[in-house]
C-alpha cells in the first residue's frame, strides 16, 4: 500500500495532486537516472514521492507537516529507502544536503511560499543539477515571462539570470484534492554553469532588480533614483525613461556590474 488518506491542513496551502495521469507525467518529466540525489520539497500523501521511489529506490523528502511523516514512512515500506527531514524547507541548507554532490529538486509547492522557496533554491543552484516544480500557473507565467509582458517582472529577471526557466504542462484543478481556486503547472529550472552567470555581485544585482520593478510605473530614472545615478543606467545601454519591464535580463546584469564610483573620503 502506497497510499494513505491525511485530510490536507487549510492553514499550510495543502492541495494534493490525485490524478495519476498528470503524476506519471511528472515523474516522465524528472525521469531518475541512476545515481541521481533526488529531493522531494513537501511530499504530502505521496502522491509523487512513490512512483519516484518505485523507479529509483531512494529519495529524500522535506516535510514540515509532522502528522505526514509516519504514514509516509510505513507507506515507503518495501518500495524503497526514503529519507524524512522533518523541517521548513527555507531553514535546510541545500549545499550541505548535497554534500559535494548535485541534487536533483522535485515537488509540488505550497502556493504561499512558492517564491521563497524558488529564491532559497537559487541560493544554493551550485549545488542544484535542475528543479521539476509544481507551482500556480500565475507563478510559472511570470517566472519564464519576457519583457514587454504584463507578467515580466522581479521574479523573472532574478530566475532568469541564474536558470533556464522552462514551462512543461498545465495541471488542471480537478487533479488535487481539495481542487485549489487556480490552474497549476509544471516548470523545470536548470541552474547555469557558474561561468554563464554573468552577475559580479549578486547582492547588488538583487537590489537594483528589486528596486527597479518596487514601483513599476515609475521610469527607471525614478525607480532607481537610490540605487543608481541616470548617467550609470545610461552606461549599461539603457533609457533611463524606460521602465523596467521594458529591459531584458542582460541589461539589469550590465547595469549591476557597472564599476562603481566610490566618494574619496578625507
Amino acid at each position: 500500500m502506497s497510499h494513505f488518506k491525511a485530510p490536507p491542513k487549510k492553514s499550510l496551502g495543502q492541495h494534493f495532486l490525485t490524478d495519476r495521469s498528470y503524476i506519471d507525467r511528472i515523474v516522465l518529466a524528472v525521469n531518475p537516472q541512476p545515481g541521481d540525489r533526488l529531493v522531494e520539497i513537501g511530499p504530502g500523501q505521496g502522491a509523487i514521492t512513490f512512483p519516484l521511489l518505485r523507479r529509483h529506490g531512494e529519495l529524500t523528502a522535506i516535510e514540515f507537516d509532522r502528522d505526514l511523516i509516519t504514514p509516509l514512512m510505513e507507506a515507503s515500506e518495501g518500495i524503497g529507502r526514503l529519507t524524512i527531514i522533518h523541517k521548513d524547507v527555507l531553514s535546510v541548507d541545500f549545499g550541505k544536503l548535497a554534500n559535494g554532490e548535485r541534487l536533483r529538486l522535485v515537488g509540488n509547492l505550497p502556493y504561499n511560499l512558492s517564491s521563497p522557496i524558488l529564491f532559497h533554491a537559487l541560493e544554493h543552484a551550485e549545488a542544484i543539477t535542475d528543479m521539476v516544480f509544481m507551482l500556480q500557473k500565475e507563478v510559472v507565467d511570470r517566472m519564464a515571462a519576457g519583457p514587454g509582458s504584463k507578467v515580466y517582472g522581479r521574479l523573472s529577471v532574478m530566475l532568469q539570470a541564474y536558470c533556464q526557466v522552462t514551462p512543461l504542462f498545465v495541471v488542471p484543478p480537478g487533479a488535487f484534492r481539495p481542487p485549489p481556486k487556480v490552474d497549476s503547472a509544471v516548470v523545470r529550472m536548470v541552474p547555469k554553469p557558474r561561468a554563464d552567470v554573468s552577475v559580479n555581485d549578486h547582492a547588488r544585482f538583487s537590489d537594483i532588480v528589486r528596486a527597479a520593478f518596487g514601483q513599476r510605473r515609475k521610469t527607471l530614472r525614478n525607480a532607481l533614483s537610490g540605487v543608481c545615478e541616470s548617467s550609470e543606467i545610461e552606461a549599461a545601454g539603457i533609457s533611463p525613461d524606460a521602465r523596467a519591464e521594458q529591459v531584458e535580463v542582460a541589461a539589469f546584469v550590465r547595469l549591476a556590474n557597472l564599476p562603481r564610483l566610490t566618494a574619496v573620503a578625507d
